[in-house]
């Protein structure tokens, strides 16, 4: 059987996110939701996504594919569900396709047998759910890649609460900090360090040769992915790697992709002064619309920076490649490749925009390849209506 993790469900629905990765190249929890069916199918799976995206995010095709949903949780009863179909079925829960078994990968879902799962399904269909379900998908998480396994000792000068539910990887540094994972678990992961003064409550993931600064303040659900700095205080937030938000300043109920970055002094209103629903740019319709969420804050897409001292208000959304400054309120909704903020906004040159991205990705040991740069181009022109210039 080849595995396959499909966008045929919510990916419009997750942008910016999904301008440059598939669906299932989203981090939520402390595993991406591509990893989590690696782990628990115990096989490498590959992507149907967009085709610009392919060629970095590529398919392996078969004459015995097993296509599933990219916006999925994978559970053990899911995968045995799965494992179980046969050629010419497809699996449904509810109204929604879960995953079929075909020959060809572009089968017509239509010609399948369908088969019922009765279970328990749940994924990401809407950018908030990244982090408002993140602390169900980091304790799903914990579990799945602590079993059987024995943390590094927790240092004598770290005060810590529910120890039990406390795992250090190898290599990880942590001194004179708080530790309390009475609401949640706690992963730190290889190489990683919290530094002296931090306090955590969890649920917290913080992954490999990621830091926490000085006196940083995390509660609620909150993941850093790799290879990111934090600082200041975080609550119910997720950060897929690459990116920094090292100083003071608020981040709340929020989702940073890769390669940003968050000015000194930075604030992100999660909350309205009237207490009401907060909306949410969407892509598909082209409106804002419902969260349903009384708390909701910044929907930051990758490569996209903010100057010192920024105010985001609440429910923002900004897309791929902004560089964000100026005194005041940026607006609620900024397009992709936009430079400015509220006294005014511009394009920002795609040539300009990618010797930056290539100067902080070799600050982390890499380069923005071309394969990149063909994505970043395209998104360049999918976003091109929503700028003014």
């Amino acid at each position: 059987m080849n595995y396959i993790l499909a966008d045929f469900n919510k990916h419009k629905a997750l942008l910016p996110f999904t301008y440059t990765r598939p669906t299932s190249a989203i981090r939520c929890g402390i595993l991406t939701l591509k990893e989590k069916w690696e782990q628990r199918l115990n096989a490498n799976v590959s992507h149907l996504t967009e085709d610009y995206l392919q060629t970095k995010y590529p398919l392996t095709d078969t004459n015995d594919n097993v296509v599933i949903a990219g916006n999925i949780f994978a559970t053990d009863e899911l995968c045995e569900a799965i494992n179980a179909l046969k050629l010419g079925q497809k699996l449904m829960y509810n109204d929604t396709i879960v995953a079929y078994r075909a020959a060809a990968v572009h089968t017509p879902t239509i010609e399948l047998t369908q088969v019922l799962f009765e279970g328990d399904c749940d994924g990401i269909d809407h950018t908030w759910d990244i982090f408002s379900k993140n602390g169900k998908a980091l304790e799903a998480d914990f579990e799945l890649i602590t079993k059987g396994r024995t943390s590094q000792p927790i240092p004598d000068n770290v005060q810590v609460i529910h120890p039990e539910r406390v795992f250090i990887e190898e290599g990880a540094v942590l001194n004179f900090t708080f530790l309390n994972a009475s609401s949640g678990s706690i992963y730190i992961g290889k190489n990683a360090e919290v530094m002296e003064g931090s306090i955590i409550r969890g649920g917290f993931a913080l992954l490999e040769h990621s830091a926490t600064k000085l006196g940083t303040k995390i509660y609620g659900p909150t993941t850093v992915g790799p290879h990111s700095k934090v600082g200041g205080e975080l609550n119910n937030s997720v950060i897929f790697g690459y990116s920094n938000k090292g100083h003071e300043g608020f981040l709340g109920n929020s989702v940073l992709g890769e390669w940003c970055n968050i000015g000194a002094d930075s604030n992100t209103s999660n909350l309205k002064n009237n207490y009401a629903e907060v909306k949410l740019w969407d892509y598909e319709t082209g409106r804002f619309a419902k969260t349903g969420l009384q708390f909701c804050g910044l929907m930051l897409g990758d490569h996209s920076k903010c100057g010192i001292n920024t105010m985001f208000n609440t429910g923002t959304v900004v897309g791929v490649s902004a560089n964000i400054y100026g005194a005041g309120y940026p607006r609620n909704f900024i397009p992709s490749f936009n430079w400015g903020g509220p006294q005014g906004n511009m394009t920002y040159k795609t040539n300009k925009a990618y010797e930056v991205a290539d100067v902080v990705m070799k600050r982390r040991g890499l380069t923005l390849e071309q394969v990149d740069i063909d994505i970043l181009d395209a998104v360049f022109e999918k976003t091109a209506a929503y700028r003014k210039d």
